[in-house]
C-alpha cells in the first residue's frame, strides 16, 4: 500500500522538536554566569505551555488529515506568537530565536507552497515590528532590525524563486514522463502486432510439408524472431516496473502443471540451443502471481539457453523452511565468485570469451530479482567455474490444494484442435490472415472478421483483439456475442496493450488474456483449455 507523505504532520512534528531546544536552551541561559533564572522563568513557562498546544495541534492533524488553511495559518500565528514573546522578554539573550522565524517563515513555505509562503513573510514583518514597539534594546538598535526586516523579505522572496523553478521543472518533467509514457505505449502496441502476426507466420510454415532446407531457413526466422521478441519484453518489462504499476495478482497455482506447461512452451526454444529440458514432477501448491513467475523462470532458462547450450537444464523444486523454491540448474561454463553479486545489475553482463555471439543486453537477472522482490522473494545464484549455476527462487508460499479442483487432461489426451469453431475478431489484416492461417492449420473452423459491427456467430471460442478501432473494443464484442447465444461462451482476448489495464477491464468477466507477440504453444494450450471450459459449459 502507498501511503502519501503528510507535510503538515511533518511541520507539527519540527515545531515540537524546535519547542524542546528552546526550553534547553532558555534554561541554560538561566545558569550563565551574570544571568538569573528568574528573569528566563516566564519565558520557560511560555514556551512549556506552547509545547503542550503544538502537541494538541498535531494530535489534530493525526486525527483529522487533509488540507485546512485555517489551520495552518493558526498555527504559524502559533509560531510567531511565541518566538516574538521569547524575543520581548529575553531581550538580547534571545536573538538567536529569529532562527526560528527563518524557519517558521521558510518552512511554510517550502511545504505548503508559495501563497503560504506570502502569508508568513507579512506575518514575521508584523512579528518583528510587535517586536520591536515592545523592546527598548531593539528600539536602541534600529539598522539591526531594518536589516532583520530586510533578511526576512529577500529570503522568502529567492525562495519564491526557487519554488516556482522547481515547479516548472517538476511541471515540464511530468509532461515529458507522460510524453515518454504514450509514446512507448503506442510504440509497445504497433511494435507488437508485426512480431505477432510473423511469429504465426512462420509458425504456419512449420505445419507445413518442408524439406530440410527450408525447415532450417524457417528455424532460423523463428529464433531470430524469438530473440526480437525476447528483448521486446524485456525493455517493457523494465519500463513496467520503472513505473511502479505492476502489482502482484496472487492465485494459487499447481506448481508441477505451471512449470510442464512452462517448459513446454520453451521447448522451441530448448531445441535450437541444443538443451535437454529435465523436469523434476511435484504436487505442491503455492500462492502466486503465475504471470510474474513465469517471467521470471522464463528469463533464467533463457540465460540458460543462451550460455550453457548443448548442455541438460534441471528444474526441481526444493523445500526452504515452510516455503518452497524453484531450482534451475544449469551445466554450463559457471561465473566466476568475484562476478557474482553484479549478475543483477541492468544491462550487466558476465564478460568471457565469444561473448558477442550470444544475444540479450544484460536486463534478464535484474527483472528476474525486481519481480521477486515484489513478491517477497529471493533469487540467489550459486555457481561453479566449470560446473555450472544454480538459481534459486525461494520465497514461495506452500498452500493446500482447493477442495473443487477441476480436473484436467495432459497436452497428450486433448489431442488436436479438429472442428473447434472460432470467431475471430482482429482489425490488422496481417494479424487476422496469420491468425485464421494458423488456427485452420491446428483443424479449427474458423469465421475471421475484421470488425465487431453486427457480429453473429455460433463459435465455440471467441477471439479478439481488445483495440478494435473506434467501433469497439474486443470486451464489447465477447458481451454482445454471449448477449446473444445467451450464455458465456469461453473467450480470449488478445491484445498489444498492458495487460493491467485490459484486466481492470474486465471486472471478473472470465475471459483469458494472452499479450503479443503470442508464442504459437502458448495459443494452442489456452484454446485446449478454453475448449475444456466450452465442453463443460455446453
Amino acid at each position: 500500500m502507498k501511503f502519501e507523505k503528510n507535510s503538515e504532520l511533518d511541520q507539527a512534528n519540527l515545531r515540537i522538536i524546535v519547542a524542546c531546544i528552546a526550553v534547553v536552551y532558555i534554561s541554560v541561559l538561566g545558569f550563565l554566569p551574570g544571568q538569573h533564572f528568574e528573569t528566563y522563568r516566564p519565558i520557560v513557562i511560555y514556551i512549556i505551555l506552547f509545547l503542550l498546544l503544538s502537541v494538541v495541534i498535531r494530535q489534530v492533524i493525526v486525527r483529522w488529515p487533509g488540507v485546512y488553511p485555517a489551520r495552518r495559518i493558526f498555527s504559524m500565528v502559533q509560531d510567531y506568537t511565541g518566538t516574538c514573546f521569547g524575543l520581548v522578554v529575553g531581550g538580547e539573550a534571545a536573538l538567536p530565536l529569529y532562527a526560528v522565524m527563518v524557519w517558521v517563515n521558510l518552512g511554510n513555505g517550502m511545504r505548503y507552497g508559495s501563497r503560504y509562503l506570502a502569508i508568513a513573510t507579512a506575518l514575521a514583518l508584523l512579528a518583528l515590528l510587535c517586536v520591536y514597539r515592545l523592546t527598548p534594546y531593539w528600539q536602541a538598535q534600529p539598522f539591526m532590525v531594518l536589516m532583520l526586516m530586510i533578511t526576512s523579505t529577500v529570503i522568502p522572496m529567492y525562495a519564491h524563486l526557487l519554488l516556482e523553478r522547481t515547479r516548472k521543472a517538476s511541471e515540464e518533467a511530468t509532461a515529458a514522463n507522460l510524453e515518454k509514457s504514450r509514446f512507448l505505449a503506442q510504440a509497445s502496441h504497433d511494435l507488437r502486432q508485426p512480431i505477432h502476426s510473423i511469429g504465426l507466420f512462420t509458425a504456419c510454415l512449420r505445419e507445413a510439408r518442408l524439406g530440410d532446407e527450408e525447415r532450417r531457413l524457417v528455424d532460423n526466422i523463428d529464433r531470430s524472431l524469438l530473440n526480437v521478441s525476447q528483448l521486446f519484453r524485456s525493455i517493457l518489462d523494465l519500463y513496467t516496473l520503472d513505473n511502479g504499476r505492476l502489482q502482484p495478482r496472487l492465485q494459487s497455482v499447481q506448481l508441477g502443471e505451471f512449470l510442464h506447461d512452462l517448459l513446454r512452451q520453451n521447448a522451441e526454444a530448448a531445441r535450437w540451443a541444443g538443451v535437454e529440458l529435465r523436469l523434476r514432477a511435484c504436487a505442491h501448491w503455492v500462492q502466486i502471481d503465475p504471470a510474474l513467475l513465469a517471467t521470471m523462470v522464463q528469463n533464467v532458462l533463457s540465460n540458460c539457453f543462451k550460455y550453457a547450450p548443448q548442455r541438460p537444464v534441471l528444474i526441481a523444486v526444493r523445500k526452504r523452511g515452510e516455503g518452497l523454491a524453484i531450482v534451475i540448474y544449469d551445466q554450463g561454463r559457471g561465473i566466476e565468485a568475484d562476478e557474482l553479486p553484479k549478475v543483477f545489475e541492468e544491462f550487466y553482463r558476465v564478460r568471457q570469451l565469444r561473448d558477442k555471439d550470444v544475444e540479450g543486453v544484460g536486463l534478464g537477472l535484474s527483472i528476474v530479482r525486481r519481480l521477486g522482490q515484489m513478491m517477497a522473494m529471493q533469487v540467489t545464484i550459486r555457481s561453479r567455474v566449470g560446473h555450472g549455476t544454480a538459481v534459486h527462487l525461494e520465497g514461495l508460499p506452500e498452500v493446500s490444494a482447493p477442495r473443487q479442483q477441476a480436473l484436467r487432461e495432459e497436452a497428450s489426451q486433448v489431442g488436436l484442435l479438429t472442428g473447434l469453431k472460432v470467431c475471430l475478431v482482429e482489425d490488422d489484416r496481417n494479424v487476422l490472415l496469420a491468425t485464421k492461417a494458423l488456427l485452420e492449420r491446428w483443424g479449427c473452423e474458423v469465421q475471421a472478421q475484421l470488425s465487431g459491427k453486427n457480429l453473429a456467430s455460433d463459435c465455440d471460442i471467441i477471439i479478439a483483439d481488445y483495440d478494435l478501432g473506434n467501433h469497439a473494443t474486443g470486451i464489447e464484442c465477447i458481451d454482445e456475442l454471449r448477449a446473444q447465444r445467451g450464455r458465456a461462451v469461453p473467450a480470449l482476448i488478445l491484445t498489444g496493450h498492458e495487460v493491467e489495464k485490459i484486466q481492470a477491464a474486465l471486472h471478473d468477466r472470465q475471459i483469458a488474456i494472452l499479450s503479443k507477440p503470442v508464442r504459437p504453444a502458448e495459443l494452442r494450450a489456452t484454446l485446449r483449455a478454453l475448449r475444456e471450459v466450452s465442453a463443460v459449459s455446453v
